[in-house]
């Protein structure tokens, strides 16, 4: 095999097109693509050339010869999705190769839309939209940086993932495109002012809004959810000042997705590990002083529901230290012995391979740990001024079960909220649509000007790269819709738009201040050997920002107010440097 995908896989495809022999599994155009954990490369129809590795986004192409030990399960991960041949077989030329499907192209006159979110579906369907010439696409989103969850959601630990941003950089400097950064639609500027200016508004907010566990207790100091701390982690400033007590020598996590193994992994890593990556200062300084030992990630449903993904878990076990107690060792084993499905067999195959955890106890007592249980169903959080454990049942029986905790965070999904001006469909948490048209959802018709693509198109479901392809067919819809004539020109100029929000948001954070504020936290990293160093408030942001703002524009930071605190000191240091 000469080439392995491993666990970063953001699946967005890119490497699919690059392949010349169609090697790359699924595609686009295959069934499961957009629920897959990863796509695959047949070990057998590779041919070396190494076009998939220069087309990945994020650095999970590597040849066999240069797997880490952590990476080598992926080569047996990426052949066992092939089914198998006979022996001596070979592999027919393949000749027929992905379909790339043509940009949809505007026949007529300009064509501007409003791209509302900058996260992966937002700067995917701007890529889309400007292949095209005489198209120009203003992005405008709620905080001063852009590139949503990749930069506030992944954690700090990934930063193969969080490469991508590099891709969304390029993205932004292509003839047409624009940043309304910390501008909130809705409050700033409305829905309808945007259609004023542009011909169609696309909303790539996301689901941002987290479901709660919904049982006594969950209000009390001490709770809180998985989101908010990797948000915490990752020094988004909506989190910045979250209160996280790390006094306790037990945490419990609710929920076994993806995120909770994120949490409960940098909970229990070496702080000193995470130094060298662009965790936030005070998350940084509190994990130092932290009294968390053991990290419970604790799941309603048994080890073969598992929500997290393959990647994550070889991941999580091959770095950290991962147990089951011997009962949910018993719950893995009977599960392994009815499961059909590969993927679910491999991870069965994985948890059964974790040790007990009384294993080595006595000879590591201080170790940190993450211990997996499962059948655990939540029923209240125990204590009277703060959270100290965790009440459950369990799941399918009467059994009452108490697992003493300071911390206790939910990690059970999440739903999207309602967008000012839009329908919005409460059961799915979704805004209704067909095929990323909004349509009203009593007459079933379209809502003129009004898309939308990712998360509140088709609720949390995929990955980073999913968000590609979803991205394109709404794109699709939108250029169809205007090349037959069915979207309103603008009535408003297009200077006019600069002009209004400006004096509405006088903080606005357009490319140059991205780029401004960039530039400051990697320099500001480069002197500690880290990517970079986070600046943490909305305050130090846009002074980073500002730093840069171009003398027609008035020079410095408006409003005294803003100064004094947080990065103030290393902003002027990078200034006069």
């Amino acid at each position: 095999m000469p080439h392995v995908i491993t666990q970063s896989c953001c699946g967005d495809g890119s490497c699919v097109y690059a392949c010349p022999v169609n090697c790359i599994h699924p595609s686009p155009d295959e069934p499961g693509f957009g629920t897959a954990e990863m796509l695959h490369i047949d070990p057998d129809a590779c041919v070396d050339c190494g076009a998939c590795v220069t087309a990945c986004p994020v650095g999970a192409i590597v040849a066999d010869t240069r797997l880490a030990a952590a990476q080598l399960p992926f080569v047996d991960i990426n052949a066992a999705y092939y089914p198998p041949r006979p022996a001596g077989a070979k592999v027919p030329p393949t000749t027929k190769l992905a379909p790339v499907l043509p940009a949809p192209r505007p026949e007529r006159g300009g064509l501007t839309v409003a791209v509302v979110g900058s996260g992966p579906a937002g700067m995917y369907a701007a890529d889309e939209l400007l292949t095209q010439a005489r198209v120009r696409v203003n992005v405008f989103d709620a905080l001063p940086t852009p590139y949503g969850l990749v930069r506030a959601g992944v954690a700090p630990d990934h930063p193969r993932t969080k490469a991508i941003t590099g891709l969304f950089d390029r993205m932004s400097r292509r003839d047409g495109f624009r940043f309304y950064l910390n501008v909130t639609v809705g409050q700033h500027i409305s829905h309808d002012e945007l259609l004023e200016h542009h011909h169609a508004v696309l909303y790539t907010v996301g689901a941002a809004h987290e479901r709660r566990l919904d049982v006594e207790g969950m209000h009390l100091p001490g709770t809180g959810s998985a989101t908010e701390l990797v948000g915490w982690i990752n020094g988004d400033p909506r989190f910045a000042g979250l209160p996280v007590d790390l006094n306790h020598p037990t945490a419990v996590v609710i929920g076994n997705g993806n995120v909770a193994l994120d949490v409960a992994r940098i909970l229990t890593t070496d702080p000193e590990q995470l130094a060298a990556t662009d965790i936030s200062d005070a998350a940084l300084a509190a994990l130092r002083t932290s009294a968390v030992r053991e990290v419970v990630v604790a799941a309603r449903r048994g080890p073969a529901e598992s929500a997290f993904t393959l990647p994550e878990l070889i991941g999580l076990t091959t770095g950290s230290h991962v147990v089951l107690d011997e009962a949910d060792r018993v719950l893995v084993r009977a599960d392994l012995l009815a499961a059909q499905d590969p993927v679910t067999r491999a991870k069965l195959e994985v948890l059964a391979a974790l040790p007990g955890a009384d294993a080595g106890a006595d000879a590591e007592p201080g170790r940190r740990r993450i211990r997996l249980a499962y059948r655990l169903t939540p029923t209240r959080v125990l204590g009277a001024d703060r959270a100290e454990g965790v009440q459950f049942r369990r799941t399918g029986g009467e059994e009452t079960v108490r697992l003493d905790a300071g911390l206790v965070l939910t990690s059970i999904g999440y739903r999207g909220r309602p967008v000012a001006g839009l329908p919005f469909d409460d059961a799915a948490g979704v805004v209704p649509n067909v095929g990323g048209r909004v349509v009203d959802p009593v007459t079933g018709r379209p809502v003129a000007g009004a898309y939308v693509a990712g998360w509140i198109k088709r609720g949390p479901t995929g990955f980073i790269g999913t968000n590609k392809s979803c991205a394109m067919q709404t794109v699709a819809a939108l250029v169809g819709d205007f090349n037959d004539g069915r979207l309103v020109d603008p009535v408003r100029r297009a200077a006019l738009l600069d002009k209004l929000i400006r004096a509405r948001q006088p903080d606005l954070v357009d490319a140059a201040g991205w780029r401004a504020i960039d530039d400051a936290e990697r320099s500001q990293g480069a002197g500690e050997g880290r990517p970079r160093v986070k600046f943490t408030t909305v305050a130090d942001l846009v002074a980073a920002a500002q730093s840069r703002r171009s003398p027609r524009r008035g020079g410095g930071h408006r409003g005294g107010g803003h100064r004094g605190g947080g990065h103030m000191d290393r902003i002027a240091s990078w200034i006069s440097s």
